[in-house]
């Protein structure tokens, strides 16, 4: 009896603090960095110290994509045209002049952002990848993603970038139009040419684990199932650009390719797919970075924290909590050598929500750090 009352007494406090027991760990601390009037996706830093992010297209916003200068003002990026998609007079845009449906961000190392443009908010328009010259303000090329790339199905959520391979691989989670993802994949383009191709669709890999639902702050008042099985989400790319790390967000591994294997034009779809490794265990996660050390960091969709695969061990822990951080999705190395990430509140939107929308502004961005100095762009 003794043993049930402690129990249920411990339980009846996180009901009441509405937090999780993760909290009162010893982690590593998260602090919010900004607030926002509108959620973040995904996050990004250049080499000459720009601060750029993704706003969550989930909430259909107006700006696209914004810059948080350093007197703490936001503007549009790259500008405030790209956010439209009609003229003054009310007609419809050439696509290739506006933003449509945002959430991959990255910064190359080399003084470009390339913007992974889904296209998939009315009126839907072809995908595109947009490189713009972050130093010079100008833009370098617009890669459009063709029907026979990114189908129906295709919800293009992140990507990484190889200057050594001169290629870009974007991880799609394929649930543009239904909570399943079967049709996942990951995108391999050609930054010199244009040339892109989809891969390992249909493999393990890329795949949810449909006996893995997402659970939201399991054991609290809050404690919610989503319904919801993403495929390919996260995906980063190591410093030395060897390996390539990817992971559905409903699935309990983390896998990983080399870069030259993915990148051969020669290998056949079948070939790649035996090259892939699984590399460790997690829970269910959105968004991938890695340090200089080779460690990965995952943002706990359903958890309000991050966690960490040491490189050494290849075990996941948890890292950092925070009790407003709900729904993390990207993280990335940004100023001052800390990591950030946005917190999203998708479980509090009315389509996770039972029909009310209890997301709320001010939206944070929060920082923290890592075990060892982040990559510029992961």
């Amino acid at each position: 009896m003794l043993i049930k009352h402690v129990t249920f007494t411990y339980s009846l406090l996180l009901l009441l603090l509405n937090t999780s027991p993760l909290a009162a760990e010893n982690l590593v601390p998260s602090t919010v960095y900004a607030q926002t009037d509108a959620a973040i996706g995904g996050i990004t830093y250049t080499t000459n110290h720009r601060f750029i992010f993704s706003y969550h297209p989930f909430y259909k916003p107006s700006i696209k994509v914004g810059e948080r200068l350093e007197n703490g003002d936001i503007l549009p990026f790259p500008n405030a045209q790209m956010q439209r998609s009609h003229n003054k007079d009310g007609s419809l845009k050439n696509p290739a002049k506006y933003l449509n449906w945002v959430l991959g961000i990255r910064a190359d190392g080399q003084g470009n952002v390339w913007i992974l443009d889904s296209g998939q908010a009315y009126p839907r328009i072809t995908p595109k990848l947009i490189s713009w010259n972050a130093i010079n303000n100008t833009l370098n090329k617009i890669i459009y993603l063709p029907a026979t790339i990114v189908i129906s199905e295709s919800q293009l959520n992140d990507l990484a970038i190889s200057n050594k391979y001169h290629s870009i691989v974007i991880a799609d989670e394929g649930i543009a139009d239904g909570p399943n993802g079967n049709k996942a994949a990951l995108i391999v383009v050609n930054t010199q040419t244009g040339v892109s191709r989809r891969v390992l669709q249909g493999h393990d890999s890329v795949l949810p684990d449909y006996s893995m639902p997402i659970i939201i702050d399991e054991g609290t008042s809050t404690e919610k199932k989503i319904e919801v099985f993403i495929g390919a989400d996260g995906i980063v790319l190591d410093n030395a650009q060897k390996w390539l790390y990817f992971a559905p967000l409903n699935k309990k591994y983390v896998y990983r390719i080399m870069m030259a294997d993915i990148t051969n034009e020669q290998l056949t779809n079948e070939q790649i797919g035996e090259k892939v490794e699984r590399y460790a265990t997690k829970p269910n996660n959105g968004g991938l970075s890695i340090d200089a050390n080779n460690n990965l960091y995952l943002t706990i969709v359903g958890e309000r924290r991050i966690g960490v695969i040491d490189a050494k061990t290849r075990q996941y822990r948890d890292y950092t909590y925070h009790k407003e951080m709900v729904w993390p999705d990207g993280v990335s190395i940004g100023p001052d050598g800390y990591m950030y990430t946005g917190a999203a509140q998708l479980p509090l939107s009315a389509p996770f929500n039972d029909g009310k929308a209890q997301n709320t502004a001010p939206y944070s961005i929060f920082r923290f750090k890592p075990l060892a100095e982040g990559v510029i762009g992961r």
